[in-house]
């Protein structure tokens, strides 16, 4: 009867899973021989009872029998038992494996999971940047939709219906003439870059939608047309308030051109409100010695100018005048056209030293930084001839307007000689001819063509040949003075509109001692702004 070794009981519960199923595989081996045995024994035993006759061999036969019966019981449970533990442990490892794949598929499905925010994050980038796109061209799409809207407005106005808007008082490109046509012909701008970097220089610096805007308003606001470009300049500020606040510079800005549109239309009020508005978020935005605060100033100043309140406007003209000579420099040509706008405050209340002052001063500037023909130069020249005549000065304006009308003709055919004369030396000739019944009826256009010179992309040279022509007039040089009126009127036709054509008149019409007549009679002298044209209107 073999023996079964088992392990001791002290080690069992060191044992690995691995171990435990090899021992009871041997248990399983042991237990199957001991039956075999046991069945064998018992099989013997059977059949020795069968040849036994004694009844009490016969019993202790049975009770050996019986008991090895018990003990092939036993071990069958116990073999029952092993199978459950085996059958237990293949089902272990079932479970154990079916948990390696699950732990596999998680592992996979954390993978995949982030890889799907990767790709949603990804996407959720390209659909904002999407919006904005479509944001964006909604906004093109509106603006387009709104400028073939104005360009079919603009092809129902005939030429005469346009024709007729046109009013006699200034309009905003006359009080605030663009820079380019200010240069004249061949000549750098000199001073934009410095008037660039002084507004950069505040931190501060006008958006190109918003320059786009003031042209875009500025040309409606030229035409007459308010009501195209009062609701564009109100929808812009709504939405700049929106989105920036109303404490912003760009909100100013906005406000500084709609109050021009405003005053273009003798809305006086509303101007001085939004000015005054637009002043206070600039002084609180960028500082009180910004070039924007100087040119928000310089706004009030001329509306205060236009509605006759000269001692008001006279200190906020200063005040922007100081601005510029800190942040430009005393010698910038934007300082000279604050000069310009303080010396005409100034001559509407008579203070004519003052005056000259002023223009001299801005005509030094003028022509130290800019160069002699350039169109401020004359420009300047014609609006001290102004004072002079004003003061009854009239040999210094004659000056001045020959300085002027001898400067374009030299740019166009040279230096003056016997036979390269300006127009004005033709003018007195014909006039001393004519005084010796010797009229020269001879046309201009033998005269080299002079008069074409006028063409010359500046309205002052047509302005001063006007002018001067009235002074000849008041002078008695009637002949000289039907010359230079020709000329003018060949101008015109060539395409220049001459501007306050009857100012030198009504101003050599007046007596010396009717000073106020004289003096109403100049508030037509237009105004000037500095080179903030392009933000301030």
């Amino acid at each position: 009867m073999s023996t079964m070794v088992y392990p001791r009981e002290e080690k069992l519960e060191k044992l690995t899973q691995e171990e435990i199923i090899s021992n009871t595989k041997l248990v399983i081996q042991g237990l199957e021989a001991l039956k075999n045995e046991h069945n064998s024994i018992l099989h013997s035993l059977l059949e020795t009872i069968k040849c036994l006759k004694k009844d009490e061999e016969a019993n202790l036969v049975h009770e050996k029998s019986n008991l090895l019966r018990k003990s092939v019981e036993m071990i069958e449970l116990g073999l029952g038992e092993a199978q459950v533990m085996m059958a237990l442990s293949n089902h272990l490892n079932a479970v154990e494996s079916e948990k390696q794949k699950l732990r596999a598929q998680v592992r996979r499905l954390c993978q995949e999971n982030q890889w799907l925010r990767d790709e949603l994050a990804n996407t959720q980038q390209k659909l904002q940047k999407s919006e904005q796109n479509v944001a964006q061209l909604e906004e093109e799409k509106k603006h387009l939709e709104f400028m073939n809207q104005l360009k079919k407005y603009d092809e129902d106005v005939s030429p005469t219906e346009e024709k007729d808007r046109e009013t006699p008082k200034d309009s905003l490109d006359d009080l605030f003439p663009n820079d380019e046509e200010e240069q004249g012909q061949g000549m750098p701008h000199q001073h934009n870059s410095a008037a660039v970097a002084a507004a950069q220089q505040g931190g501060y610096e006008i958006p190109a939608r918003l320059r786009t805007l003031h042209n875009l308003v500025i040309q409606y606001a030229s035409q007459g047309r308010y009501e195209v470009a009062v609701p564009l300049c109100k929808q812009a500020l709504e939405d700049l308030e929106k989105t920036s606040g109303h404490d912003h510079p760009d909100v100013a800005t906005m406000l500084n051109i709609l109050a021009l549109v405003y005053r273009d239309q003798n809305k006086y009020k509303e101007a001085a409100h939004l000015l005054n508005d637009a002043l206070s978020i600039r002084e609180k935005t960028l500082g009180r010695d910004h070039p924007a605060v100087a040119a928000t100033l310089n706004n009030l100043a001329v509306l205060y100018g236009k509605r006759g309140k000269y001692k008001e406007a006279e200190p906020l003209c200063k005040r922007a005048l100081e601005i510029r000579e800190k942040v430009l420099g005393k010698e910038h040509p934007d300082v000279a056209k604050q000069l310009n706008n303080l010396a005409l405050l100034c001559q509407n209340q008579g203070k004519y030293d003052e005056v000259e002052y002023y223009y001299c001063r801005a005509l030094e500037i003028y022509e130290c930084r800019l160069g002699p023909d350039d169109a401020n130069v004359a420009k300047t020249k014609n609006n001290l001839a102004s004072c002079f005549l004003k003061q009854g000065k009239y040999k210094e304006a004659e000056i001045l307007y020959k300085e002027i009308l001898t400067r374009a003709h030299e740019k166009e055919f040279g230096s003056v000689d016997a036979e390269n004369k300006p127009i004005w030396m033709h003018a007195e000739e014909r006039e001393e001819m004519s005084k010796g019944k010797h009229r020269d009826n001879t046309p201009y256009g033998e005269y080299g063509g002079w008069y074409k010179a006028c063409k010359v992309n500046s309205p002052t040279v047509n302005t001063t040949l006007r002018n001067l022509g009235a002074l000849y007039r008041r002078q008695g040089k009637l002949e000289a003075a039907e010359t230079l009126e020709e000329c003018a009127v060949r101008s015109r036709k060539q395409g220049i509109d001459p501007i306050n054509q009857t100012r030198v008149v009504e101003i050599l019409k007046d007596t010396d001692g009717d000073r106020r007549r004289s003096r109403d009679s100049l508030s037509s002298v237009k105004y000037e702004s500095g080179t903030e044209t392009g933000e301030e209107a």
